[in-house]
């Protein structure tokens, strides 16, 4: 499964890479999206809030854990293009020792913490029993989330994003499957929501683990590379930790802001419930293009190419922003009809359109800053992603979103808004980051 992406035509290895990963997160957003939808059609709108609010606890897990796993995907990458084929061996023995541990305690903890949790969403009373039924299945299945999200970092470090792709389509085929029999058949509202999404993310590990088992890793990986080594794990915690708490407290930001939306109203909240599953659906390819960009400009660092890490970030940023702004132009048409397809409820479709409008111009904004923070990950310089992330959540969008939330309460259009200006100072400091490192390292000329 290993593949080299330091020699041929960059933009070539971006997209053989990209599509496939690409695709993966496709599928892993058609999770929620599934659920949402299915849900929708059988139950109403408390069950429908219910589980986008617990969907949301969720995805913030999940993103703290891609998070951490980034510096396992960077470690591996940058000794594969080294040709350090022991000490990426040690990276994926290290990896699972760390993250099965984690799993565990994560587990534990947050069981419980189920109902202070739905407190703190300040989660419409309405939904609160179905939050809770919804958080506590999934919270039993953390363990089966990540195994399959550092089973896709060891692949992805390696060059193989295909193979993450095969794992997580068979999941995503039965979820829906089981979404059917679970909220349909059975009518077990959000808890059955719950059970499809843990069940299939179950089966995606046991099949991960088979192929694994199988074909093996085509490194030197022993019963020794699972005591983690203090350097390789010291990279791994380095590179990854400023990650993970990137992007908690972006999704604590974002929950933040479903909060604000849940203090005006079932309908408000339901609206910006629906539009964080479509926003993070066009969000696949900035997202795809920062895993990328990782995985290619660490592995071509490592070779001693950095040259061809900085012709990547250009390719992604020109990729990316060409993509959202296509998207934030469409948008502008047909932001309610693509709520409705999530609800029949019409004051839904008209908040959820409001609030869709205003933030889709983020999408944008954030291709490009997606694609210097996974340069800088490549880099070893995760603080940097870290720092514009942080900086812009706590001088734009949070404040954005409260302010225009009193402003103007009738309409969502303004809190959507907010979220681009946060956008807009990433992609300021990023700039500046990138010159920062540049001058530092002659090697690695500006990117303009």
């Amino acid at each position: 499964m290993e593949r080299n992406l330091t020699t041929g035509s960059v933009l070539r290895n971006i997209l053989l890479f990209s599509l496939p990963y690409l695709l993966s997160y496709f599928l892993q957003t058609l999770y929620g999206m599934a659920d949402l939808f299915i849900i929708g059609q059988f139950e109403g709108v408390a069950s429908t809030t219910a589980v986008s609010v617990g969907s949301q606890v969720m995805h913030m897990i999940t993103v703290m854990l891609v998070g951490l796993a980034m510096g396992s995907t960077v470690t591996i990458a940058q000794a594969v293009g080294g040709e350090k084929r022991q000490r990426a061996a040690d990276a994926v023995g290290s990896t699972a020792t760390i993250f099965l541990t984690l799993s565990v305690v994560l587990t534990l903890v947050l069981l419980r913490f189920v109902y202070p949790i739905v407190s703190v969403m300040s989660t419409p009373a309405e939904a609160v029993a179905g939050t809770a039924q919804y958080l506590t299945i999934c919270f039993l299945g953390i363990p089966c989330i990540t195994a399959y999200n550092i089973i896709s970092a060891i692949f992805r470090g390696m060059g193989d994003s295909k193979s993450p792709m095969y794992f997580i389509a068979i999941a995503c085929a039965a979820n829906i499957v089981l979404d059917v029999l679970f909220m349909g058949a059975l009518r077990l509202g959000p808890a059955g929501a719950a059970l499809g999404t843990t069940i299939s993310q179950g089966i995606s590990v046991v099949i991960a683990l088979f192929v694994i088992c199988r074909k093996g890793t085509g490194l030197p990986v022993t019963k020794a590379c699972f005591r983690p080594k203090r350097t390789v794990t010291g990279q791994i915690l380095r590179i990854g930790i400023p990650v993970a708490l990137q992007d908690g407290l972006i999704q604590v930001g974002f929950l933040v802001i479903t909060i604000i939306a849940n203090g005006r109203g079932l309908t408000d909240a339901a609206a910006v419930g629906i539009v964080e599953k479509v926003i993070s659906f066009l969000f696949l390819v900035p997202s795809s293009m920062l895993s990328t960009v990782s995985a290619l400009g660490a592995q071509n660092i490592g070779a001693g190419k950095p040259e061809r890490a900085k012709s990547t970030l250009r390719y992604a940023v020109i990729i990316t922003a060409g993509f959202g702004l296509i998207m934030a132009v469409l948008m502008q048409f047909i932001a309610a009809q693509v709520v409705s397809l999530f609800t029949p409820d019409q004051a839904v479709w008209v908040a959820g359109g409001q609030y869709l409008r205003g933030y889709i111009l983020d999408c944008a904004l954030a291709g490009i800053h997606f694609s210097f923070s996974g340069y800088f990950c490549a880099r070893g310089r995760s603080e940097f992603s870290f720092l514009h992330n942080i900086i812009s959540l706590c001088l734009a969008r949070l404040p954005g979103a409260y302010l225009t939330s009193l402003w103007f309460p009738a309409s969502l259009l303004p809190m959507g808004l907010a979220t681009a200006a946060g956008s807009l100072v990433s992609v300021l400091i990023c700039l500046i980051a990138y010159r920062i490192i540049t001058r530092k390292d002659p090697k690695v000329p500006a990117i303009a």
